[in-house]
Parts: C-alpha cells; structure tokens; sequence
C-alpha cells in the first residue's frame, strides 16, 4: 500500500498516552517522506512544554530544541511561544551537536513571546514537591525538577519575562528577574516551608542533575563542570541568592540568542505560502493535557492539536494530526494506572529493562496496551494517522508462551462497564481494565520491512489493536466512511530510524484480520 497524501501542510506530532510514546522519530519520517515532493518539510516547530519533555530521533536525546535536528535540510528549528525555554539549557543541548557537526544556530529560531525558565523555577518545583511530601503528606507528583509548572504560573499570574525581554537592555531584564526571585524566595521559606537545610542542597540537587544530564559535552571538552555548579547561585544565607551570578548568567546565555530570536508566526505564515510543509513537535500527550489529564499528574501545558496555532502564532485552519502510540502502555510518576501489568509478569520484567524516561532516566512502570485511552484520544481529540512504536519488544521466549492483552473496556466492582475513559479521577480509581486475549509470537520482528512479512499473529495483533481504539472512538455512534477512518502509518520495530513498516494495510482492510 503507498501511503496516503497528508490532508494539511500543517502536521501535527502528538502523543495519544501518557508521554514517551516515540514521538521524536515521526519528524524524520515525515521529513523523509515528504522530500522531493512539491511541499517538503521547512519548519519543525516545537509548540509546548520546556526541557520536560525528552525526545529522541536519530540516536539524538533531545530536551528543548526540536527533532529537527536530525533533518538536515529542514531550514527553520523553531521555538514557539507557548514554550517555556531557559536560555542555559539552550546552549547546553545546541553546543554538544554543533561539536558533533549538526547546524542548529544557522536554523534556530525563538519566538520572541517565548517565556523565559529560570533558576528561581527550579528552585520552586523542588520546594513544592517538599511541601507535597513533608508538609502535606502525600506521594510525590514525580516533577522532573524542571521548573516547568513554576514557569507557566508565572505566565497565567503575568509575571512572565519572555525572550524578547533580552533586546531591552539588561537594568528592564536585571529588574524583572530581581522581583521574580524575591517572589520565589519567598514563597519557598514561607509558603512551602522549606528547612534551611534542604534549601541549602536543592543547588547539589541541580547541580549533580546537570552534570548527569551534561556528560556528553563534558566529555566532548564543550564545557566545564563548573558550567554546571549550581552551588555558585546559593546566597551567602538561607533562602536568599547570589542574584548578581544569576543574573550575568541568565542575560550572557539571552542575549548570546539575540540573532536567534523573532516572529516565528510571520516565517511560518511566509513558508506556508511557499507551499511547504510545518511539523509542530508536541511534549508529553493527550492524557497529560492540563486540562484533560488528571491533576496533579499532568504537566502545566496544552498537549494536543489546538495549542499548535496558539503557540505558532497563526489563524486555526485545516491540521492534519499523526497520534502515537507505544505497543503497550507506560507510566511515570504517580498515575492511576489501570492496564498496569504484574511486576513478576515476564514481559513486564523484559519492558522494565527497556523503560527508562529519556529526560530523567526514570524507571517507567508498564502495562497493556489501553484502547480506552486511545480511543478517547481520538473521540475528543481526533487524529488521522497513527504511529504505533516497539512491537518487536512483545516477542516472547522462554517458558512464557506470549499471551497479549488489550484493554477495551473499563468495570466497576457492580460489573458496570465503562467505554469511555470518566472524567472524575475518583471513579477512575475505582476500576478495572477488561481485556481481550491475543496469541503472541516468538519470531524476531526487528528485521521486518514488509506487514505481509510479519508473523500472522503479529498481524491480528496490529489489527486488534486498530479495532479496539475504533471501537471506543465510535462507540455508540456510527462508524465514519472507510476513507474517514484513523490510518496506522507506521509502525515501529525497533529503535533505529531503518526499523519502520510503512505498508501497513489500509484501516478497513487491516481491522478485518481482527
């Protein structure tokens, strides 16, 4: 099967789970499938979240600039303006690939409305996940200590300093980010009731992050480890800064990106016209929406196709979105997680080797794959195609003789069943998935290029998986046309950008091997 044209010189890259889905790799294969076609791909556009979000494409991890990276011949790596970018960790991700030969200064654009992270964020997110445990008593939310949810208050409070505050001269930038760290500082010792102690060794915390997350400019002679010596920032007593180090260093990392920074809505207005093609790359997915989700385990920003035109800058028009998926189901943090499978379970002992978050390094938790999730994803959010990734991690050996589950269905300890996930977390917590049953396969699939090549019960599993999130979709209404149906892309049998099928059969004649 040849696949079918994109609907929209707009594509947009979401995630219909819970995050680390693979999202990174889709730009790459878009790219490559749209060049030499009369709308290649010219801008990649990271549209929400900060340094949060991990990505990975090509072999490269990547936190705040887009996958693009990896797209040679993708003109414009922009930032949009629902982004929120520290301007430290710009450089600390640009400097290590340009070492390695990847042109991203000559491509970089920050929208001038992005919004500035800090020091003081991070500061923040450590002292309210303090407060949630000790003061509170509950879990920990599992904040990747980003500053990430302390940006976007100061964004919804209007304290935001966006990157064009570095063309205003450094006593208006200097004076926003004294108020701003006197808020913080604040908020740290009498809000969330931080000890002098553990304040003291939130700079080691950060300190011994970046250097973990840092190793490989280290070891590229890019930069120094006292780059990364958050130490230097601690004032002389508790709860106060070293303001005038934090302040060099914010406004030398800004205005080193003076050339960087501009309109990303008028170059995206200008490539369109052009008649070539935007990808907008989407942080963390749907069920992380911070309106959708599930709070306290969401992030602070809007996760799906909407927000693209928010953060782009530009008017709402015809999208075409490509929604992905892993084979299974994983989870960070602390998350109702209904398809969860047994930690004894075989294949969850083979997933766990495998599932680690790509920002934090994370032990991700895993679970069957969850129709319910995905259908829903795209009832209310809608996709056209859909990506599904790392299907060769469900070959089974040994004494397990590989039974797959799918969940389709959600019930209640009376057997009410639910095709929807509900919108109130705490009948969510009240029940359990019902599954349906798949024989699995022992052939490797790493080295398939062709979906007839595939081992027939690889095949109905790919199909069922279809079906289910269809299912849900429509459930209780009328199947849309067979050309209106969601299309399954690609799907993904290992990690290196070679290992993709891309003949997949179309929608109705894939589901009928179901």
């Amino acid at each position: 099967m040849s696949l079918l044209p994109f609907s929209s010189q707009l594509i947009a890259d979401v995630g219909i789970s819970l995050g680390d889905e693979g999202k990174g790799r889709l730009i790459p294969e878009i790219a490559n499938e749209l060049r030499g076609t009369g709308a290649p791909v010219s801008v990649v556009l990271k549209v929400n979240g900060g340094a949060n979000s991990g990505h990975t494409a090509g072999g490269i991890k990547l936190n705040l600039l887009p996958a693009g990276v990896v797209v040679q011949d993708a003109a414009h790596l922009c930032i949009g303006s629902g982004v929120v970018a520290d301007p430290r960790k710009i450089w600390w991700e640009t400097r290590p690939l340009e070492k390695k030969g990847h042109a991203i200064l000559s491509r970089l654009v920050i929208d001038e409305r992005t919004m500035v992270t800090d020091l003081t964020h991070r500061l923040l997110d450590l002292a309210w996940e303090d407060y949630r445990t000790n003061v509170l008593s509950e879990e920990p939310r599992g904040s990747t200590g980003r500053g990430i949810t302390p940006a976007y208050l100061d964004e919804v409070g209007q304290w935001q300093i966006t990157f064009s505050d570095f063309q205003a001269g450094p006593n208006f930038f200097a004076r926003k980010l004294a108020q701003r760290a006197d808020r913080a500082l604040r908020t740290i010792q009498h809000v969330c009731r931080v000890s002098p102690e553990t304040f003291t060794g939130f700079f080691d915390k950060l300190t011994t992050a970046e250097l973990r997350a840092n190793a490989e400019g280290l070891e590229l002679g890019v930069f120094e480890k006292a780059e990364f010596d958050f130490t230097r920032f601690r004032g002389a007593a508790p709860f106060t800064l070293n303001l005038d180090a934090v302040t060099a260093a914010y406004w030398q990392a800004g205005t080193a990106l003076a050339t960087n920074i501009g309109e990303v809505r008028e170059l995206i207005l200008r490539e369109l016209r052009a008649g070539r093609t935007i990808i907008g790359e989407f942080g963390q997915a749907y069920w992380l929406d911070k309106r959708h989700g599930y709070s306290p385990n969401v992030t602070a920003s809007h996760t799906f196709t909407p927000e693209f035109f928010e953060s782009a800058g530009i008017p709402v028009q015809r999208i075409h979105t490509v929604g992905v998926a892993k084979a299974y189901d994983t989870k960070v943090g602390t998350h109702t997680f209904i398809t969860q499978m047994d930690d004894a379970h075989p294949l969850a002992v083979k997933l766990k080797q495998l599932e680690f978050g790509t920002s934090t390094g994370r032990q991700r938790m895993v679970g069957w794959f969850d129709a319910v999730e995905k259908g829903d994803a795209l009832r209310y959010g809608g996709y056209q195609d859909m990506m599904i990734n790392k299907a060769d991690a469900l070959t089974y050996a040994g004494a397990w003789r590989g039974e797959l589950l799918i969940c389709t269905a959600y019930e209640d300890a009376a057997g009410k069943r639910y095709a929807h996930v509900p919108r109130n977390e705490a009948v969510r917590k009240t029940l359990r998935a019902v599954y349906t049953r798949h024989p699995g396969w022992s052939e490797d699939i790493s080295t398939v290029r062709r979906f007839a090549d595939l081992p027939k019960n690889a095949q109905r599993y790919v199909a069922a998986m279809m079906k289910s999130t269809l299912d849900v979709a429509y459930a209780g209404a009328p199947w849309p046309s067979a050309d209106k149906l969601a299309n399954l892309r690609y799907l993904g049998v290992g990690p290196e950008p070679s290992q993709i099928i891309k003949d997949v059969p179309a929608t109705p004649e894939l589901i009928r091997l179901a």
